[in-house]
């Protein structure tokens, strides 16, 4: 491989990306982060847990494998927490993008279909692509073109995996899962996977997700949360039934040969969703500046944003979005671009990402800015 015209490709596209250092002028409202709760910053939630005893007597590292780890007691707590929660077995993974590379490949087998949101993950498609199954992409959200697959590729629905995430992280709109359960129960071999990174937190009951707010949360198979949005925290959980789990145990790979994760991020982690089930103000505050942003956005977009705490801006081209969001900054906000291959060309965009720390005058100085760019 030529690296050299590699990257010169790149920079000519407008598509070169380099790790962004740390600002040392005054701090920028932070629109890139999926820190939705605000909990990153919330000092007096660090300092209760460090506080506490339990953080007190927790090691910073596993040392190990979790088959091989001693000290699985944080495990075990954060695990029982969630399975009361959602009334099914859990087990933790080290990120999400452990958990949907690993989960995929373990639950699947030769004689299995996978029929995948053309929106998903790319940890998703990695999965998938481990797992070495048959599979196709459904258009976004489309359950009758999925339907179609489905009669056509195996009309009883056997041995078929549907994977969708429940909110995309580059649109911000949802899967329409009453859909989803009425077409598993039109075809009963379906199963179905859920990702829902981007709605634990702020989304469902408690903020458990929108499977939990659905009509038949027991109609998705695997539900995957990750902890490192959200939540403010690092790894992730698969909700599945027992014999699932016991199948994830034996042949999720990136599970069985991953040095765990540290006692006390699972015992920070188990502190903190004790917290977000109670966090109903925030998620409200968050709706609302949700709404206020796509009601300032839709005259200037050519597509109505959702009233969602992820809403595109679309640009349309790469070297554009880099320059809206250098001028951006200049004002005071952090809204990095998003580019290819992350999203389609031509669909190059700024990602708006909302956090309940925010106010609506935040929200208000974003709208001007950007429409005094226009």
């Amino acid at each position: 491989m030529n690296y050299d015209s590699l990257l010169t490709s790149l920079k000519d596209s407008g598509n070169f990306r380099s790790v962004p250092a740390d600002s040392t002028s005054a701090p920028l409202i932070d629109f890139s982060s999926n820190d939705y709760l605000g909990i990153t910053d919330r000092t007096d939630l660090h300092h209760q847990f460090l506080s506490s005893d339990v953080a007190a007597s927790m090691p910073f590292s596993s040392a190990a494998s979790r088959l091989l780890a001693r000290g699985q007691d944080c495990f075990a707590g954060f695990e029982s927490l969630l399975t009361s929660a959602y009334g099914r077995p859990v087990l933790t993974f080290n990120s999400g993008y452990h958990a949907n590379s690993g989960l995929i490949p373990a639950i699947t087998d030769s004689n299995t279909l996978i029929l995948a949101d053309r929106l998903v993950h790319a940890s998703i498609i990695d999965g998938i692509m481990l797992s070495k199954c048959r599979f196709m992409r459904f258009r976004h959200n489309d359950i009758s073109h999925l339907e179609q697959l489905i009669s056509r590729e195996r009309p009883g629905g056997d041995n078929i995996l549907v994977i969708a995430e429940s909110v995309y992280s580059m649109d911000g709109d949802s899967a329409p899962l009453e859909d989803l359960i009425a077409l598993k129960r039109r075809y009963p071999g379906i199963s179905i996977y859920l990702d829902e990174a981007h709605a634990l937190g702020v989304e469902g009951p408690r903020g458990l997700g929108l499977a939990m707010a659905s009509s038949s949360p027991e109609a998705f198979d695997v539900v995957i949360g990750t902890l490192g949005k959200a939540a403010g925290s690092v790894g992730a959980f698969a909700v599945m039934n027992d014999t699932m789990r016991d199948v994830a145990v034996n042949r999720a790979r990136s599970f069985i040969f991953s040095t765990a994760l540290p006692p006390i991020n699972m015992a920070w982690s188990t502190f903190i969703l004790d917290k977000i089930f109670t966090m109903d103000a925030e998620r409200a505050h968050l709706k609302q500046l949700s709404r206020r942003l796509a009601d300032g956005l839709t005259p200037i977009s050519a597509t109505p944003p959702p009233a969602s705490h992820i809403q595109p801006y679309i640009v349309g081209d790469s070297h554009k979005a880099v320059a809206l969001s250098r001028h951006l900054a200049e004002a005071g906000l952090k809204v990095l671009p998003i580019r290819t291959p992350t999203v389609p060309p031509g669909t190059e965009r700024l990602r708006l990402s909302l956090s309940a720390s925010m106010s609506s005058a935040d929200i208000d100085l974003l709208i001007d800015t950007l429409k005094s760019l226009l």
